[in-house]
């Protein structure tokens, strides 16, 4: 299992464990996690399960690909590490990620 702390916007830290395979979006659902809310489902068509990746995961995790790109331009507050939560993988290299949920979702 791998750790996730998703911290919310006044600064409260949900910490979950993870099964690899799975994205970061699916398990804040899974334990309705305050902020996300994921409207299309994961298909990367929408922009409400915008994160923060700390800064310190931001190599771990990678960059986004085209089409994530394109569905930031849509999120709130958009930011150096911003990424979609249904594009990150779920994977042992990212036992502790930390990711913050913004203010409000697009």
């Amino acid at each position: 299992m791998t750790k996730i702390t998703y911290i919310t916007p006044d600064d409260r830290a949900f910490e979950i464990e993870a099964d690899n395979g799975t994205t970061v979006m699916e398990n804040a659902i899974r334990n309705a996690i305050p902020g996300i809310e994921a409207e299309c489902g994961g298909a990367c068509a929408c922009a409400t399960c915008h994160v923060y990746v700390d800064a310190d995961w931001a190599d771990a995790v990678g960059e986004p690909e085209a089409m994530e790109e394109d569905m930031l331009d849509f999120a709130f507050d958009v930011q150096p590490t911003s990424r979609l939560s249904c594009q990150i993988i779920v994977r042992d290299e990212l036992d502790g990620l930390v990711v913050r949920i913004p203010e409000r979702q697009a």
